[in-house]
């Protein structure tokens, strides 16, 4: 099993930035890659960002331009750069580490429980 730990969340205004981070623990092999998603009240949980186990990069186009991810694997911790935040941008943000299997190919999703974001004047 894999442990994922975020924080970092908060009360923003908007225009203003945030870093959330994600520690993660336990089984950490056959990692394919590690990003977040958010949920907004009322909403499906989006994509926001991904990095994989390569170091490529993508980003929802909501976000582009705006957030960055990056990943420092000697801590196994995955972080968030949020700038130019807006009230769109308000939600639960989850960190995700998908597992990939060598031999079946086969994903396992793992998620953390969720760190809030406001972006709120």
């Amino acid at each position: 099993q894999v442990q994922l730990v975020e924080s970092g969340g908060g009360l923003v205004q908007p225009g203003g930035s945030l870093r959330l981070s994600c520690a993660a623990s336990g089984s950490m092999f056959w990692i394919n890659a590690m990003g977040w998603y958010r949920q907004a009240p009322g909403k499906q949980r989006d994509f926001v960002a991904r990095i994989t186990s390569g170091g490529s990069t993508n980003y929802s186009d909501s976000v582009k331009g705006r957030f960055t991810i990056s990943r420092d694997n000697a801590k196994n911790t995955v972080y968030l750069q949020m700038n130019s935040l807006k009230p769109d941008d308000t939600g639960v943000y989850y960190c995700n580490l998908d597992r990939r299997n060598p031999v079946t190919q086969g994903i396992t999703s793992f998620w953390g429980q969720g760190t809030q974001v406001t972006v709120s004047s």
